[in-house]
């Protein structure tokens, strides 16, 4: 009798055990079964089509390796195989590697070893797959790196334009130790600068275009390095756009100039994206340009000031009187300035209080001065300073719209500080700029251009980015490109953070959009990569892990532990009808 209650009582134990493995669920790594089909990584980055790349010799291994499974290529993203030459401007191999790892298959990675994102691969995605590396023969290269400059000027302004360029690998026989930047536009050279070579590594140095030289309009200007003498052509030249309007749209008259002028000028180029004219009264009489010192007639300065679509007047306010308008000004007397520490308040419920969130006030240098103007009921009291942090707020920055008239006025002096000391308070600076322009150009610059391109100019083998700047949700634009290979159309499709991405071929476009082309720009991809440029091998040829990928396997993913559970438990049940217990 003792004999037939433990039966049951075992066949019991034996179901809860299995079910309490069930509710805790622990679990072991185990190789994955064998019969899971190699897949072939393959670098599809321009380098590996470049000079002495190793193209050829990578399509035949991935063919070779990859029988009876797969080839992915991947480069900027990850694309299912096709034998076309590669198109990727970098070489980005962990998102392949991480989408390799979920089907768990063995991996094989073909590349020239120039990878790009190799410090930020994860240890264990790294010495997993097995890697093979076909490096590109030394050669040598002369290449443009960068060219800096601003994106809009007006007719007559002489563009200063920065240039880096370089050279890399090993210098041959031939090679010259002397080049030139050529700077042309629409096929026609506009200037030549003679640089020197270095023998490794990169220089900048400035390239002037005099005034004149550019048409109304956008101009995509191609800055070469012509006469270097190396073996790779397509690195040689960079491309800039720049647009020319015939006024500029912003004018600054500082009488007496100052660096309170000298700042406000800069920051307002910056931050406006319009082009900026500085004029400078250095006498009673006498006015010059800002940037060349060339002497001014009073009648060109009068021509300027009134063609402006935003107006600054900063100094004598009586020196300046015979330019002073109602719409569209900048009003900055610094004469009668009560001096001392003023300390800036943080910024009142005002229509451009939002300019300035995140601004650390208390970190903030003192304005030198506040000058005291007559009360106006009709102002918005934008920012106020207090005498050593105690007694009254007085006014700072003021702005009014009388019936659409917009203006502003800044009392404040010694402002020019927060951007001469760099860090939180120079941001704090081209906030408050920033919000005076949009304040004063609002239905110029931001109400009729509700996107544009984040940055004009890409470079091969990457996409180019636009961004939404109108108000409310982005949506779906529809474009047209014109190119010299013909037109065609592209729907611009912005995602939740405003962003929308767009692949050209090599060429410069004018794009439109809107009703009857309203909005309208110019574009350009670029000849230049860096994959065209020798560059360091970083990843290393390894055979991969031993004993293939490993996967986690639960005890809820056990089927025969289900079968134990019920059929201990079922047993219990038959044992105990056959006793007749209960």
């Amino acid at each position: 009798m003792r004999r037939l209650t433990l039966i049951p009582l075992a066949l019991r134990a034996l179901g809860l055990g299995a079910v309490l493995l069930l509710l805790i669920n622990p679990s072991r790594s185990r190789p994955l079964a064998g019969g899971a089909p190699p897949l072939v990584l393959l670098d599809a980055s321009l380098s590996m089509a470049g000079t002495n790349g190793p193209w050829i010799a990578a399509l035949d291994s991935a063919r070779r390796l990859a029988r009876g499974g797969s080839i992915w290529r991947f480069g900027s993203d990850v694309d299912a195989f096709d034998s076309t030459p590669p198109r990727d401007g970098q070489s980005l191999l962990a998102p392949a590697l991480a989408a390799a790892a979920a089907r768990g298959a063995p991996v094989t990675v073909i590349t020239d070893g120039a990878i790009a994102d190799s410090g930020d691969l994860p240890a264990d995605l790294r010495r997993r797959p097995r890697v093979i590396v076909l490096p590109r023969t030394a050669f040598f290269d002369a290449f443009v790196a960068s060219v800096e400059g601003p994106s809009r000027v007006a007719v007559g302004d002489t563009v200063r334009l920065r240039v880096a360029y370089g050279v890399a690998g090993p210098r041959t026989a031939g090679a010259a130790r002397r080049a030139s930047l050529v700077v042309s536009a629409g096929g026609r050279r506009i200037t030549a600068t003679p640089v020197p070579l270095p023998d490794s590594g990169s220089l900048a140095t400035e390239v002037m275009l005099p005034p004149a030289q550019l048409a109304t309009g956008f101009q995509a200007l191609e800055v070469r390095l012509a006469g270097a003498g190396d073996v790779e052509p397509r690195d040689d030249a960079r491309l800039f756009v720049i647009e020319v309007s015939a006024q500029p749209v912003a004018v600054v008259l500082a009488a007496p100039p100052d660096w309170e002028s000298r700042f406000f000028a800069k920051t307002l180029a910056d931050v406006s994206r319009v082009p900026v004219k500085l004029l400078v009264q250095t006498d009673a009489t006498n006015w010059r340009d800002g940037t060349t010192l060339a002497p001014l007639g009073v009648d060109a300065v009068g021509r300027a000031a009134g063609g402006a679509r935003l107006l600054a007047l900063i100094g004598d306010p009586a020196r300046l009187a015979p330019y002073r308008r109602r719409a569209g000004i900048v009003l900055w007397p610094f004469t009668a300035a009560r001096s001392g520490d003023w300390y800036v308040d943080p910024p009142p419920a005002t229509p451009l209080a939002g300019a300035f969130a995140g601004v650390d006030w208390d970190s903030l240098p003192p304005a030198a001065g506040v000058v005291d103007l007559p009360a106006d009921s009709s102002a918005i009291v934008v920012l106020t300073a207090r005498l050593g942090r105690r007694g009254a707020p007085r006014p700072i920055l003021l702005v009014r719209d009388s019936g659409g008239v917009r203006s502003a006025v800044i009392t404040g002096t010694g402002l020019w500080r927060w951007g001469f000391r760099g860090g939180a308070s120079a941001e704090a600076y081209r906030s408050l700029v920033a919000a005076i322009a949009d304040w004063l150009l609002s239905d110029v610059a931001a109400g009729k251009e509700r996107f544009g391109p984040a940055v004009p100019v890409a470079a091969q083998g990457l996409p180019l980015t636009w961004r939404w700047r109108g108000s409310g949700a982005p949506n779906a634009i529809a474009i047209t490109l014109e190119s010299t290979a013909g037109s065609r159309s592209a729907t611009l499709r912005f995602d939740a953070q405003g962003e929308a991405s767009l692949r050209l071929a090599p060429g410069v476009y004018r794009w439109r959009a809107g009703d009857q082309g309203s909005e309208q720009g110019m574009v350009a991809v670029e000849q230049y990569s860096d994959e065209w440029r020798p560059a360091r091998v970083v990843l290393a040829t390894q055979p991969g892990e031993v004993g293939g990928a490993r996967h986690d396997v639960g005890a809820r993913d056990l089927w025969w532990l289900y079968a134990i559970a019920i059929a201990a438990f079922a047993g219990e049940w038959a044992w105990r009808r056959r006793q007749g217990l209960p």
